[in-house]
Order: C-alpha cells, then sequence, then structure tokens
C-alpha cells in the first residue's frame, strides 16, 4: 500500500479514497463500499505492521537475494572486461604516442640537418663573395693605375708633344 498525492491509496490495482480527521474516525471508501475506522483500530493495525514489518522485509530481501548476488556477479564480470578493454586502449595510445615521437626526432634530425647545409652553404657564398671582392680589388687598382698612366702620358703629349 502506498500513499499517493490528497487522499487516494494505491492496493495495487485497486484504489481506496480516505479521509482522517481528529473529530471523526478513518472512513474508507472502496468499490462502492464504506468502512469506518475507529482510533483504536488503527494504533492496533500499526502496532501490527510494525512487529511483522521487519519480518517482512527480511523474507522480501533473501527471496531477491540469489538474484541479486547473479547480478552483481554480471556487473563485475563486465567490469572487468571493460578494464582490459581500457588497458588495451592504453597500450594502444601508448605505442602511438611512441611512433610520434620518433617521427618527430627524425624530423627534428632533418630540420637540424638542413640548417647545418644552409649554413654551409652561407660559408661558402661568403667565401666566393670575399674571394670576388679580392679579385675586383684587384683589377680596380690595376685599371686606376692604367688610366692614370694614359691620363698622365696624354697631359705629356700635349706639353710636349
Amino acid at each position: 500500500m502506498r500513499a499517493g498525492t490528497g487522499n487516494l491509496l494505491d492496493f495495487g490495482t485497486n484504489f481506496c479514497y480516505y479521509s482522517i480527521s481528529r473529530r471523526f474516525p478513518c472512513v474508507i471508501r472502496h468499490m462502492g463500499r464504506t468502512m469506518e475506522l475507529s482510533r483504536e483500530t488503527l494504533e492496533s493495525i500499526g502496532h501490527y505492521v510494525r512487529g511483522n514489518l521487519r519480518d517482512w522485509l527480511r523474507e522480501e530481501a533473501t527471496a531477491d537475494l540469489p538474484v541479486l548476488l547473479e547480478r552483481s556477479v554480471r556487473i563485475e564480470e563486465e567490469l572487468k572486461a571493460q578494464r582490459e578493454l581500457m588497458q588495451q586502449g592504453f597500450g594502444h595510445l601508448e605505442r602511438s604516442v611512441g611512433l610520434m615521437e620518433r617521427r618527430f626526432e627524425q624530423v627534428d634530425k632533418r630540420f637540424e640537418q638542413s640548417d647545418k647545409r644552409l649554413e654551409d652553404l652561407r660559408l661558402d657564398m661568403n667565401a666566393r663573395f670575399q674571394e670576388m671582392h679580392g679579385y675586383t680589388t684587384r683589377w680596380f687598382t690595376v685599371i686606376s693605375v692604367v688610366l692614370v698612366i694614359l691620363s698622365i702620358s696624354g697631359i705629356a703629349n700635349i706639353f710636349l708633344g
């Protein structure tokens, strides 16, 4: 029996309407019949229910115990299977992370090799520019000396000539 909202009691598939007040005894109407219960009757029912409630609950609990034990065993087995799957997933994840780390190390090595090649090219180009600068400076000096000599000889021809 469950107490519903308002003044409706649910007895499985049958419903009873009741009313209780301090001045009047409990009145129960069910399927067109009315029954009045006095306060003493209600107290004796309450005493009877309180006295037997533990036994009733114990009987209910022991009846459901094998079902509950079986259900808990199934749940434990399922949790064990899920734990094993999770451990496998973590193992795959660790291997994948290891592969990614190796790839990153390979990429780092390639970048280092590229940096070294670029540095070598830069040094080679600087050496070539220095060499070209030396040739240019030497030839510029030769040409300047030749032009000065020609200029002096031209001036000398004008005055001597």
